[in-house]
């Protein structure tokens, strides 16, 4: 069995300010640091049983990262997904006995925890401040051109009578624009779904330091004269959820997101693409406090 470290730092729970005034909420956005795993770099804070981490690393870890949520959430019964990029959204009420195939989750009920977990992909919260519901979504590429989250607000409103107005989103850290390089049958498929598809992608042409310095080696009969260099894609899936999020119904000032990128930022997160795929998960948790003393608006 793998040696476990032990813990050298407090774990680090990121919070949106959005939701931070609405009284019966706890929720968070996990990241690496403060954990007992040394499957990825040393006490970190992996929250997914992957292959390379030992569960009771990993076990440990969930415990630690518990018990600094607020109110004894650590309790409460934690609900995941066999996350599968889908746009299946699950009705919560407790517990269910295995975790449900799908890629989204929304609940009324008091004192469930819901968890999402991610390194990459985008983990979104929306809250209902006025009905007391929460909903946690996973939005990758494939997720996000089924519109998870646009389904999400309008599951919210099937089930709990949500005004979409009254919802509040918290878009957790992700891979950004900066480092979310695609191939053209992603842009396609994003252009096959949404009109506003040209703006979620950006184009930067490969750099290539001996074309550059040589440019008579590559010389062609094609005009005017030069082989072009290729062209790489990059998706803004942030702004694509935003962009949801607004079709659906949910103010704009009511749109949280983290200026953290996963790619850019693994010192303090989890990231699949820049690690190559050998990394730990983090995970965004929503639930409910069973006090109906107050509600924020």
């Amino acid at each position: 069995m793998p040696s476990v470290s032990r813990l050298v730092a407090t774990p680090k729970i990121l919070r949106s300010d959005l939701l931070e005034d609405v009284a019966w909420l706890i929720h968070g956005f996990s990241t690496r640091t403060g954990g007992y795993s040394r499957a990825y770099g040393g006490n970190a804070l992996n929250l997914g049983f992957t292959a390379n981490d030992d569960r009771i690393a990993v076990q440990r870890n969930r415990d630690r990262f518990f018990e600094k949520l607020p109110r004894h959430a650590n309790s409460w019964p934690l609900v995941t997904l066999c996350q599968i990029h889908s746009d299946i959204v699950h009705t919560i009420g407790r517990a269910p006995e295995h975790p449900l195939p799908g890629d989204g989750m929304i609940t009324s009920s008091p004192a469930v925890l819901l968890g999402i977990l991610t390194a990459d992909c985008i983990p979104v919260i929306l809250v209902d401040a006025k009905r007391r519901a929460v909903g946690v979504f996973h939005a990758g590429w494939r997720g996000t051109v089924k519109r998870i989250v646009q389904k999400g607000v309008g599951e919210m409103q099937h089930h709990f009578g949500a005004n979409p107005q009254d919802i509040r989103a918290a878009i957790g850290p992700g891979i950004h624009n900066c480092c979310y390089q695609v191939g053209p049958d992603v842009r396609e498929q994003f252009h096959s779904q949404f009109e506003y598809a040209a703006d979620l992608f950006h184009e930067v042409k490969n750099s290539d330091v001996v074309r550059e310095r040589y440019p008579l080696l590559f010389l062609t009969a094609r005009a005017p004269g030069h082989g072009e260099l290729p062209f790489n894609i990059f998706l803004d899936l942030i702004e694509a959820n935003r962009r949801q999020l607004l079709d659906a119904g949910v103010r704009a000032q009511k749109i949280w997101s983290s200026p953290l990128c996963t790619s850019c930022r693994t010192d303090l997160l989890f990231s699949h693409r820049a690690e190559r795929g050998v990394t730990g998960r983090m995970m965004a948790v929503a639930g409910i406090i069973s006090s109906r003393k107050s509600s924020a608006a």
